[in-house]
């Protein structure tokens, strides 16, 4: 990665032996005593990247945050010690605590969109926290994170871009204050293969030629086998209950790896095929949309068929999100045409009928910042059913609970908030929100990017089966490009904002015609159809 103005003064001699990060014997409980961590175990040096690997639910989260002595709010440190660059997180002063925070430990959470300002634009945003807060050292910084500013992107506000250029802002606001300890909760998730690959590199350089001591969770082993110096496991026994003994960490050593490979993909029909007919389930049609003057999309089309699965794909920021808001109608096109079932739809949430809105539902990428806070679980996933009178009232709860257990989530879930869950259980909770609409169209946001692999696959498996008994149409986005060619019968390919190419998965991953495409597979050799 060529890396822009290096901001950090090159440290003479080897990183120090001594441990930035040492966490020993922790345990957390919730306000109920379930253990969300026991007797977890963490050693960060400077110089040195360390990975959290664990299923979804295990504690990864809870651990960074135990780091920065802010837990997540009603948990409780029961046992252990958190010791930090000499400090004992829990026994520092408040005043103390933000002071180490705010100079010397930085973090950046899964849902890093929900922490920026979104009244506020991403060169001030970056400037905010900057030690040199001129246009060049933002400059610098966007760079550093591969947002290269043509003075546009700067010039935005959070609703204005994708995921993963969110995240990369919170990865530019973290190293504006040259922090001596950096904590990445997921950092690559929701970003295409070839970014990935620079943000893991970068990471790497920071420690390496910088010496900083860098935790991170992450789901993906091919990042965790590239560039971790060595893994924390956290496992747990069972799912929820009063008898899950809890998360134990587990130290292992891995050695840093090359470049992450890329896997062979295998396009083929998915199951159930999708019959022949004249009429789509959804068309979009020349449809244009525009930040404050710049364009967002230009003249994007896509149709998808009843009870098929249709890929999205595309680089961050080629405008995939913007697509599907436009499509539910929580983004206003500038021109062009949305239709259901061959209705024309109203290109604001106001102008669309009750049941054209249950019809159309969007997981998002962020499920925090789509979780209203105030609300259980179970009040969450239950109002689907009370607007769009899916169920009797008397049946509510009996149906939120058959709707968690199919994400795999127990039902004694529906009593908890939405931060008193990992990143990837909420996750799931909005699967279950969206399923309970029972929509004829149901698009998903990068919705495995916080999952574990076997939880991933279960979530996708789900989607399938209501496919084959319901006839549920599926609009999947994804930088996972092996899920796109195995769970997909058509895939639509956006760069710049434009569809440069559309067409039976198959076809597009066998034979792609468009430089944007071929670029997107990067090394990829895709195996012929079966």
């Amino acid at each position: 990665m060529s890396h822009v103005r290096d901001r950090y003064a090159k440290p003479e001699g080897p990183p120090s032996d001594t441990p930035a990060v040492r966490v020993t014997d922790l345990a957390v409980t919730a306000s109920d005593g379930r253990f969300l961590l026991r007797e977890a175990s963490l050693t960060v040096r400077p110089g040195r990247l360390v990975a959290l690997t664990g299923p979804s639910g295990a504690g990864k989260t809870t651990l960074l945050r135990a780091v920065t002595g802010l837990l997540p709010p009603g948990t409780t440190r029961t046992a252990g010690h958190v010791d930090v660059l000499g400090h004992d997180v829990f026994a520092l002063t408040e005043q103390d605590l933000r002071t180490l925070r705010g100079t010397r430990l930085a973090y950046v959470g899964q849902d890093p969109g929900s922490g920026l300002n979104p009244r506020m634009r991403v060169r001030n945003l970056v400037r905010e926290l900057s030690a040199d807060r001129s246009p060049e050292a933002v400059a610098a910084l966007l760079s550093e994170v591969r947002l290269p500013d043509d003075g546009r992107l700067a010039a935005r506000r959070p609703g204005a871009l994708s995921g993963g250029q969110q995240r990369r802002v919170a990865l530019a606001r973290a190293l504006a204050r040259r922090p001596d300890i950096l904590l990445l909760d997921e950092p690559t998730a929701g970003l295409h293969p070839e970014l990935r690959d620079e943000i893991a590199e970068l990471l790497r350089h920071l420690a390496r030629e910088h010496h900083l001591a860098v935790a991170f969770s992450c789901h993906d082993p091919a990042v965790v086998e590239r560039i971790a110096d060595e893994v924390v496991e956290l496992g747990t026994a069972g799912v929820g209950g009063s008898h899950d003994p809890g998360p134990t960490g587990v130290t292992g050593q891995t050695g840093p790896g090359g470049p992450a490979p890329h896997p062979t993909l295998t396009a083929r029909p998915t199951h159930p095929p999708v019959t022949k007919v004249s009429s789509p389930i959804l068309e979009v049609r020349d449809l244009h949309v525009s930040f404050r003057g710049t364009p967002a999309l230009t003249g994007v089309g896509l149709t998808v068929a009843p009870g098929s699965a249709a890929g999205i794909v595309g680089v961050s920021g080629s405008g995939k999100t913007t697509l599907v808001r436009t499509v539910v109608g929580l983004q206003r096109g500038t021109s062009g045409t949305v239709h259901l079932a061959g209705t024309a739809l109203s290109t604001g949430l106001r102008g669309r009928t009750r049941d054209q809105r249950r019809g159309l539902q969007l997981v998002t990428q962020n499920p925090l910042g789509a979780l209203n806070p105030s609300r259980t679980v179970g009040a969450a996933v239950g109002r689907p059913l009370r607007l769009h009178r899916r169920c009797a009232s008397g049946e509510v709860r009996d149906r939120v609970a058959d709707l968690l257990q199919q994400v795999g989530l127990p039902t004694e879930f529906a009593d908890r908030y939405p931060h008193e869950l990992s990143g990837g259980q909420r996750q799931r909770v909005a699967v279950a929100r969206a399923l309970a609409a029972e929509p004829d169209v149901l698009i998903c946001d990068e919705i495995t990017s916080a999952l574990d692999p076997e939880t991933g696959r279960s979530i996708m498996d789900l989607l399938a089966d209501l496919r084959e008994r319901r006839g549920t149409t599926l609009v999947l986005i994804s930088h996972d490009l092996p899920l796109i060619a195995d769970r997909t019968d058509t895939v639509t390919v956006l760069h710049a904002g434009h569809a440069v190419e559309s067409g039976p998965t198959a076809d597009i991953f066998t034979a792609p015609q468009h430089a944007a495409t071929r670029a997107l597979l990067g090394p990829t050799v895709p195996a012929a159809r079966p």
